[in-house]
């Protein structure tokens, strides 16, 4: 596997974003992100059946979209890239990486698994950016071990993905106490702070409060960032061996198709559009 993704990492990590970039563009992506899972009842929310034809039985298709699907879209995208590997389609298979990165990223992140996802129904909002790209901007590449071993692979990819929805769900309540305790210290001044960031000067969580929240968490982030890493690796080897195990060589030097560059243009495109936005999207959650 290593001869086609290798050459192809960079492709990868630029669009592994396209998810965030079609929310505002496709109707139906917004929910494929999260999993309001608390409007389900009590962890571990045994209510709520884990396979989607049984979910749909109980709760309607509408409340479950309302809701998010990111477990379920997690399973559809090993799908998608399973046929791709049986195919040996270079496009395919590249999107696909790409695409399910960002789901199971998603799934990781304690506030993509909660009502109060940017801490709205709390007075803090602005917590979501805060967890997943505000501390890791200032620690991750300084601080942060990203080395997790091989991947392994998935038995049972529902309960997988489901395992780390639930290990989210249960952090959220952390990922929001930390934070109001941690203001109390604080005064404003010294909660936030003016600084640059690309090229412009923005008011964000000053580096001592960032620190001291990550300390407090105790590594949380570090530790969901290292099994988002480990997860995705072994979705992509489980999909490349329920394929069959094909020979990725031939595919290594394949390049995008002309038709391909247009289509990621257009979405930039689109996406530049729409940027007026913001973060915050028509169903309330954010990238």
């Amino acid at each position: 596997m290593l001869a086609l993704y290798k050459p192809n990492i960079d492709f990868i990590a630029t669009h592994a974003v396209n998810p965030d970039m079609r929310r505002n563009v496709v109707a139906d992506e917004a929910p494929r992100h999260y999993i309001d899972i608390d409007n389900y009842g009590q962890y571990p929310y045994p209510e709520l059946p884990r396979k989607w034809i049984d979910a749909v039985a109980k709760y309607g298709e509408d409340t479950l979209l309302k809701n998010g699907i990111v477990p379920w879209h997690v399973q559809t995208m090993l799908s998608r890239l399973t046929d791709a590997f049986k195919a040996k389609n270079f496009t395919a298979i590249m999107k696909n990486s790409a695409d399910i990165g960002h789901y199971i990223a998603d799934a990781h992140v304690p506030l993509h698994t909660s009502s109060n996802h940017n801490g709205q129904l709390t007075n803090q909002k602005g917590i979501h950016g805060f967890w997943e790209s505000r501390v890791p901007e200032l620690l991750a590449d300084k601080e942060f071990d990203f080395f997790i071993g091989k991947a392994q692979y998935i038995q049972n990819p529902g309960e997988f993905i489901w395992a780390r929805v639930l290990e989210s769900a249960r952090a959220s309540d952390s990922v929001l106490l930390f934070e109001r305790e941690l203001t109390k210290q604080f005064p404003a001044d010294k909660k936030y702070a003016f600084e640059k960031r690309n090229n412009m000067v923005v008011r964000q969580y000053s580096s001592a409060f960032t620190i001291a929240y990550n300390k407090k968490l105790n590594g949380m982030i570090e530790q969901r960032m290292r099994l988002a890493i480990l997860s995705l690796a072994s979705f992509w080897y489980t999909a490349w061996v329920n394929a069959g195990q094909p020979d990725l060589t031939p595919l290594a030097k394949q390049k995008f198709s002309e038709t391909d560059m247009k289509e990621f243009e257009k979405l930039n495109e689109e996406w530049k559009n729409n940027k007026g936005k913001g973060r915050e999207h028509d169903d309330g959650h954010i990238d």
